[in-house]
């Protein structure tokens, strides 16, 4: 019988962290897409300024990670990438140039890649490794309600009173989540823990770089990862994109895929969590990469409002499931290296050369093919996910 974890009421702002950093992490990025479109920029061009500022966020990641590891200030590391997001979304409210849509776009993908690491290190410092999966379950839970509550108000906001109050509600969020920060007290963090050290040797070096090379779960994690990126990301831009072009007002559509998605991943997450302690990640994993395929046949036979929830349902299922399902497979496989953040950064990097050149490759097929076709052409990169996860099952099911 598995003994059930009791943690103490001051793991309550670690939860409102998550609630709350959801909108200040992105910023005003998901209404990116649509406030470009609306200014006259063509889908190529919008998904080339994603690229690059995905493209900044992933060769950034795995550095950051190990810094991570390696820091005993894991609190500044959530703050600082906080602040740096909310102003680089005030730079695209100012100047719609090319370059200047670019900076903030680096600006913002390379504080969100410190974010999510330094959550994860916390998280790991407060409640160690057997409390890992039940409390990361429970963060994304509340992350992704943060998404959706942030979400739905933004998408009326900027319905109301335009984009300038979008970006005013991630600022108070973003306000919000340093205070919930700075309430975690200091000396509750075991750094040891945090980084995946040997419960039985604290005092054990930790393994070298080279880990990420000769670690087998976390390659075929990471690449079936990139396969699947390299679909999904770029289909909720594309479809709202398509959903614009059609004369649907922009905030309000974005807003209402983002809140379709992020109440679905809020169950999916719960439901990661109890499948991993009953079993392992690999089926919730597996389920998550069958989702995209789904999801753009949804895409290609839908539109407008009338595919908002099909579409946005698949993708809530698979993000949700993989929000509590890779960070846990990546803690529970480099437990005792010493190099747990280092691992996170590194699979995030490798995901994000899918994510990052999704925005690039969606926008100009879409510019020249359609959105139809596109749609498919992404859902495929679905199935090379499945059959890579399938193939390399006895590396990773044993996590």
């Amino acid at each position: 019988m598995k003994a059930r974890h009791k943690y103490p009421i001051d793991l309550w702002p670690l939860l409102a962290l998550n609630f709350f950093m959801a909108d200040m992490q992105s910023g005003i990025g998901p209404f990116v897409g649509v406030f470009l479109l609306e200014r006259g920029w063509a889908s190529g061009l919008i998904g080339t300024a994603l690229t690059i500022g995905n493209v900044a966020g992933m060769l950034i990641t795995t550095p950051i990670g190990g810094c991570i590891d390696a820091t005993s200030h894991k609190r500044a590391w959530i703050v600082v990438p906080g602040v740096a997001v909310v102003a680089a979304s005030a730079i695209i409210l100012v100047s719609q140039q090319f370059w200047a849509v670019a900076a903030s776009q680096i600006a913002t993908s390379v504080a969100g890649a410190a974010i999510v690491p330094a959550v994860s290190g916390l998280t790991l410092g407060l409640v160690k490794q057997r409390g890992f999966n039940r409390q990361n379950g429970r963060n994304q839970a509340f992350n992704h309600a943060g998404n959706m509550v942030g979400a739905a108000a933004s998408g009326y906001l900027g319905w109301r009173y335009g984009y300038v109050a979008v970006f005013l509600l991630a600022a108070l969020f973003g306000a919000i989540s340093i205070a919930c920060v700075l309430m975690i007290p200091h000396r509750d963090i075991d750094h040891g823990a945090a980084r995946g050290t040997k419960e039985d040797d604290p005092e054990s070096q930790p393994s070298g770089f080279s880990v990420l090379l000769k670690h087998k779960p976390l390659l075929v994690l990471a690449f079936a990862l990139a396969m699947f990126h390299l679909g999904n990301a770029a289909i909720v831009p594309l479809y709202a994109l398509a959903a614009v072009s059609d004369r649907v007002n922009g905030p309000s559509f974005v807003a209402s895929t983002i809140v379709v998605a992020q109440a679905v991943m809020v169950i999916a997450s719960v439901i990661a969590m109890r499948a991993a302690e009953a079993r392992n990640y690999w089926p919730v994993l597996l389920a998550s990469f069958a989702a995209l395929p789904l999801r753009g046949i949804l895409a290609f036979a839908l539109s407008g409002w009338w595919g908002v929830l099909p579409v946005q349902i698949l993708d809530g299922i698979g993000a949700g499931l993989q929000s509590v399902a890779v960070p846990g497979l990546v803690a529970r496989s480099m437990n005792g290296t010493g190099r747990i953040n280092l691992g996170q950064g590194a699979v995030i990097t490798v995901q994000g050369i899918g994510a990052s050149v999704s925005p690039a490759l969606g926008g100009w097929v879409a510019q020249y093919a359609g959105y139809q076709s596109t749609f498919l052409l992404l859902g495929s990169f679905g199935l090379i996910a499945v059959a890579l996860w399938i193939a390399c099952r006895s590396i990773v099911r044993q996590y």
